[in-house]
Formats: C-alpha cells, structure tokens, sequence
C-alpha cells in the first residue's frame, strides 16, 4: 500500500533551500513506500513413496538329523531375501520390505501340514518349500485351497506337481529323470548285472527307487534285492546280511545323507565288495564324514550341473561362504531362486497379492543362478540336467552331466546342490 505524506508547513528557510533538495527530503521522510512482501512458504517435500511388506514362508527340517539341510535351504531363502531388499524392488509403485517366516516341520508328513496352516493364517505372500517332498506334498493342499504358491527348490518326487494344484512349482529337475540316469548309469556305464535297491520308505526314497527300478530293467540289468529301512534309522545290518547273500555287483540307496552314510560304513564292514550308488539326498559332504573311508570312490547323482557350471555358481559360492561363513550344504542355491522367482512374478505382476501374481508365476523366465528357469504346464523345471560325481579324497568330484543343459568340463565340484529331502 502507498503510504500519503501530509502536508508540511512552509519552513522559514523554503526561500534558500533549492527545491531539488525539498523534494528528496520529503521522499526520504515518507515517500512512495512499498511495504515489505510477505515471504514465499517453502515448498512442500515430495510424499514419501509408500511400502508394503511382503512375506515369505519357508519351511524345512531345522532339527533333528537333517537339520543341517534344512539350514542350508534356510540359508538361501535368507541370502535371496537380503539381496532382494538391498535392490529397493519396487512392486505396483511402492517399496517393497521381504520378510522370511521360517518353520521346523521336521521332516514329518504331518508337522509339516500343522506348519503350512500356521503360515497361511499368518497370510504369507508366497511359500519356498519344503525340503522334503514327503512334507511338501501333503502341504501342497494346504497351499492350493489358500491359494498361495508354493516353489520348492528340493522336492524331487514326481507326485508334487501332478495333483493338478496350480500353485505349485518346483526348480530343480524330478525324480523320473533322476531315476531313468541312475539306473541307466549303474547297467551300462558301471557294468552292474545284479543290482539291489535300498530305500527309506518316504515320499522321496520310495518313489526314487522305483524309477531306478524301472530303469534298471529297461537298460537290461536285474534287481536282485528291494529292502527298505526308515529315515531314522542308524542299524542297517539286518537288511545288508540279507543282501550279501544275493552277491550284487551294485547297491543303490534312495534316501538321505543320515542314512547312506552309516549304512556305507557297515557295509564294507561286513565285507560287503559292491560299488554303491546313491541320489541327490545322499551327494553331500555330511555323507563322506559319516561313510568315512567306506565312502572313497563310491558315487551319487545330482539335478542340474556343478555350481562352477551354473550361470551364476562361483558367484553365489563366494556371497554365501562370506555371509555365512560355512559351505553350501546342497540346495541353498536352487531354494535362492525359488524365493527370487516369487519376488520376480510379484514385479511383473505389479502386486504381492497371491491371487494376483499367481498366474506370473506360471509364466516365469528367470535367469537364476542354478539355471534359466522356466516351467512347464505341470509346473516342473523345462529343462533338468542329471550330474554323476565320485567321491575322491573327501570331496564331489563331476564326472559327467546327462540330459538337458549338459555340458562343461569336469572338476571338483565346490559341493554342487540339488535335491530333495526326507526327501
């Protein structure tokens, strides 16, 4: 506003002062002045982008003897989850918090249901497991009737993706393949005639030594024996006695580390002089400490190709052994990427809500450090390798890889992964 000055009475000396003078005077005194704007309000901050947390359940054996497996499995899912929050990911806009909820089910087919419905009503965004498929099939229900997809980076057994329940996967090759290799491998590459099956009766043991079954007679070898055992159990000279009287050029175990282990020991204690073959449960190094020097030069069968072969192998080994500060056990990487094709179906999908991201799931092709991943219409990994190793000297020495993807030279494998549990 203009402010009016007054008028002022003439000064006695108006005549002898310059009118120049006056008028800047009467300026100075009050002039044309403009008073002082208000100041500008600071700028409003940006609103902060929002966040959602998202929840992902995993479920192994944390006790009891396979719990340095289920560790391991653990160990990936928390390296994938610590990898996808330092990335910032972003799903519909906001950023996203993973969490990881992680259960005991023990290896028990009816633990591991009581842990699926406690996940569910806890309203986990996606399930990683089980490690075994004698847990993650009956599981697996519980899932679909939720809704919830499940990818399992160990279950092996056939009968998981062929219920028909939409929200299961796995990625790491089944059963049927392993099977058909071992059998094939122990007639013709090994020169085994005769050859006796050993299983533990669980979902995974059982059904791995009935396709080594099929195979083995298909490839023209005969079964000689078909005994079986438990996964609890640490005596296993009954059944090997009852064995060795049918002189077989080779034994097969389908089972777990806990098991082929000891019963590799006893059996060269027995005098027992047949080669001895076993799947993935048993390619690991907790079996050469318990097989001892029973365990020289026998060997094992893993999904996939050694971990200095896979895309992202030698990378992973390092991010793993630095966290950790221990080696991968067996399937660490293959459960890393079950968590990282969840997270990738839930970017593309633009959502966490299950319902929502599910069908993204069906349609992932993920470059992920075991292998390009991609599903078929059961849910079953596309492609699926098969690795022979030996065992030499106290590690998993590669002797070739069969099938899908095979390839690369041999070596040492850094303890490959693979797998299945109780399997």
């Amino acid at each position: 506003m203009t402010k009016t000055c007054p008028a002022r009475p003439a000064h006695p000396l108006a005549s002898a002062v310059p009118l120049a003078l006056l008028i800047a005077a009467a300026l100075a005194g009050c002039g044309n002045k403009e008073e002082p704007k208000p100041a500008a309000a600071p700028a409003a901050a940006p609103a902060a982008a929002p966040t959602i947390t998202v929840r992902i359940g995993h479920v192994g054996p944390l006790t009891g003897p396979q719990a340095h497996l289920g560790k391991d499995n653990e160990d990936g899912a928390l390296l994938a989850i610590d990898d996808l929050n330092a990335q910032g990911v972003e799903i519909g806009g906001a950023k996203a918090k993973f969490e990881l909820l992680s259960e005991d089910d023990q290896a028990d087919p009816k633990q591991g249901t009581i842990v699926a419905q406690k996940l569910v009503d806890a309203k986990v965004n996606g399930i990683v497991g089980h490690l075994n498929s004698g847990t993650t099939i009956p599981a697996s229900k519980i899932y679909f009737d939720a809704g919830i997809p499940q990818v399992s980076g160990s279950a092996t057994n056939p009968k998981y993706t062929q219920q028909g329940f939409n929200t299961a996967f796995r990625v790491m090759t089944n059963d049927v393949q392993q099977g058909l290799v071992l059998g094939e491998y122990g007639v013709k590459a090994l020169g085994a005639k005769k050859i006796a099956l050993v299983d533990d009766r669980t979902a995974y043991g059982q059904g791995l030594a009935d396709e080594v079954e099929k195979s083995i007679k298909a490839n023209g070898g005969e079964v000689v024996a078909r005994e079986f055992t438990n996964d609890k159990a640490t005596d296993f000279k009954a059944i090997l006695t009852k064995i060795k009287s049918k002189k077989p050029d080779l034994i097969v175990y389908a089972g777990m580390d806990a098991q082929a282990g000891p019963l590799m020991k006893q059996l060269r204690e027995l005098g027992i002089k047949s080669n001895f073959l076993t799947g993935d449960g048993g390619c690991t190094p907790e079996f050469m400490k318990l097989a001892g020097e029973a365990a020289e030069g026998q060997m094992c069968s893993l999904p996939g190709v050694p971990l200095d072969k896979m895309p992202g192998g030698p990378a992973f080994v390092n991010k793993f052994k630095v966290k950790f500060n221990t080696d991968i056990q067996l399937y660490a990487p293959y459960v890393y990427d079950a968590t990282m094709v969840l997270a990738d179906a839930m970017k593309r999908a633009g959502s966490a809500d299950p319902a929502k991201y599910l069908p993204e799931v069906a349609k992932t092709d993920y470059q992920g450090v075991t292998a390009r991943i991609a599903f078929d219409a059961k849910g079953d990994l596309k492609s699926g390798p098969i690795s022979l190793y030996k065992y030499v000297g106290g590690k998993l020495q590669f002797v070739e890889t069969v099938g899908g993807g095979a390839g690369g030279a041999g070596g040492d494998a850094p303890v490959p992964a693979k797998g299945d549990g109780q399997k």
